[in-house]
């Protein structure tokens, strides 16, 4: 790693010394976001041989319909085990399953009413990450969830199809209840998706992928206890879990076949490509589709992004390839093609027209720089402008339709990223240099290097609130919970705070 410079003025030699982290370059490599460090036990002595076990493909969440014509999903948050060793019983949580969650799948212009039941021995929330919603019903940090209580998240669904998911909002517990296996996958689909011969099968050609990394015991029970230095770096660990299973296979036909991709992690960010080097195709970001395919040969995500992507095994029947961190040398999964395509989809040129604001018509830019605060503690946490987490604080009134810039800087010297809930934001540029095709379209995710400012196009819409907070943090779950967050509300009007013309 290159020595770059120690954090911002007020940080103490000890934590300076923690945290000096690497050049921006080494994002995808070896810096901060790529190093795997406390990967635990072997897992191979407990019982695991790689790509033994098959991908587990989430249910699909069944509904009922009521008499407003709502969809209705019953969502229970709950305890359980999973077998991730032969013989052993691993502690997890789950929702209406053990690990994980089904997958709840809606279209836009839906009526839906999530109902979440608690039967954990502890508090949660629920969030539906990269949902448009009310602030009421985003399932933040307010939004908490007693122990064998209920909550509704209830709406009309207004946004483009998508890949998204849903998972813990919960003060100070976010990263552990998501390490423990709570998260599970939301896909909008809308008018437009519906009309496109891409991959279409669920589970079969259309697979759901969260990427998760996790730390076991010498008894095979997830280990969650990150000391001062791994809430600063990221808590992580080389062992890699597919869909809640520990470097899966799964079997696909020779044809094109399309991963919804989720850094479902708490703070790992994996440089995802194949053993083989084969090139694939991202058709997707966060929260729509690219407006043209693009090819690559691999694509970074930092925890929270997801990337659609098809990988093309036409006539390629008896192909075993692996797909790995190249960030680590970490396998994840691997692919076996073993069947003989029975339909045959495409990927057309231009997948859609983005509609998005003129840059030159924002009415402000709004400025959050990722740093460090000292806390009532006395010592130093992670913090956006100088300030840590309050949920009594709203930090930035927005007015609802007005098109504004948020130009967000990180000054340390490990990788971070930046999260809006509610919005879907446009990336604009990188350290003044326009983003790359793969990240032109919509987002509610992005990284942050080290040292580095990117400036996205934001516009509220629909919905105004100005009690309720939306969050804006970092998305690497030990900084979320550790201070490095904020709130925003929305306003009919009134803009306030870190902003200028």
């Amino acid at each position: 790693m290159n020595r770059r410079r120690v954090l911002t003025t007020g940080v103490t030699t000890l934590i300076s010394i923690l945290l000096l982290g690497c050049g921006k370059e080494d994002i995808q490599k070896s810096g901060m976001g790529g190093m795997q460090s406390g990967s635990g036990n072997d897992v191979q002595q407990l019982g695991y041989s790689p790509f033994s076990k098959p991908l587990a493909i989430p249910a699909l969440a069944q509904y009922s319909v009521d008499a407003q014509g709502y969809k209705v999903f019953h969502l229970n948050i709950q305890e359980g085990t999973t077998q991730f060793f032969d013989g052993i019983a691993t502690r997890t949580y789950g929702i209406n399953t053990n690990i994980l969650g089904e997958t709840i799948r809606i279209h836009n212009g839906d009526k839906v009413k999530l109902v979440y039941t608690n039967h954990l021995s502890e508090p949660t929330t629920m969030h539906g990450h990269g949902m448009h919603v009310p602030a009421i019903m985003d399932g933040g940090p307010i939004n908490k969830i007693q122990p064998g209580s209920s909550w509704s998240a209830k709406y009309r669904v207004n946004q483009k199809a998508a890949t998204n998911w849903y998972h813990p909002h919960l003060m100070g517990a976010t990263a552990r209840q998501v390490y423990q296996g709570l998260a599970g996958f939301i896909i909008v689909d809308d008018y437009e998706s519906d009309g496109m011969n891409l991959p279409h099968q669920y589970g079969v050609d259309d697979i759901p992928l969260a990427i998760q990394d996790k730390r076991f015991d010498a008894n095979g029970q997830i280990v969650y206890a990150p000391n001062m230095m791994e809430v600063r770096m990221g808590y992580r660990s080389n062992t890699m879990l597919a869909n809640g299973v520990i470097q899966p296979y799964v079997e696909v036909s020779a044809k094109k076949v399309r991963f919804r991709m989720l850094n479902g992690s708490n703070s790992s960010v994996y440089q995802l490509k194949f053993s083989d080097n084969r090139t694939f195709t991202q058709i997707g970001v966060d929260n729509s589709f690219l407006e043209h395919p693009v090819s690559e040969n691999s694509v970074t995500l930092t925890p929270g992004e997801r990337a659609d992507i098809v990988v093309d095994f036409t006539r390629k029947k008896g192909d075993v390839v692996t797909l790995v961190n190249d960030a680590t040398g970490a396998k994840i999964m691997q692919i076996r093609v073993t069947k003989d395509a029975t339909n045959i989809s495409n990927i057309p040129q231009t997948l859609t027209a983005l509609s998005y604001e003129d840059p030159a018509s924002a009415v402000r830019t709004r400025q959050f720089v990722l740093n460090m605060a000292t806390g009532s503690d006395g010592r130093m946490h992670m913090a956006i402008n100088g300030k840590l987490m309050d949920l009594a604080r709203i930090d930035e009134y927005v007015p609802k339709d007005e098109v504004e810039i948020w130009e967000i800087t990180n000054t340390m010297g490990l990788t971070h990223n930046f999260h809006i809930h509610s919005t879907h934001f446009f990336p604009l540029t990188r350290n003044g240099v326009a983003v790359p095709p793969n990240e032109r379209g919509y987002k509610d995710v992005i990284a942050l290097p080290p040292s580095s400012t990117v400036r996205v196009l934001v516009k509220m819409t629909d919905y105004v609130d100005e009690k309720t907070g939306y969050m804006y943090h970092c998305h690497f779950l030990e900084h979320e919970d550790d201070g490095m967050m904020g709130q925003f509300a929305v306003t009919s009007g009134r803009s306030e705070t870190n902003v200028r013309p």
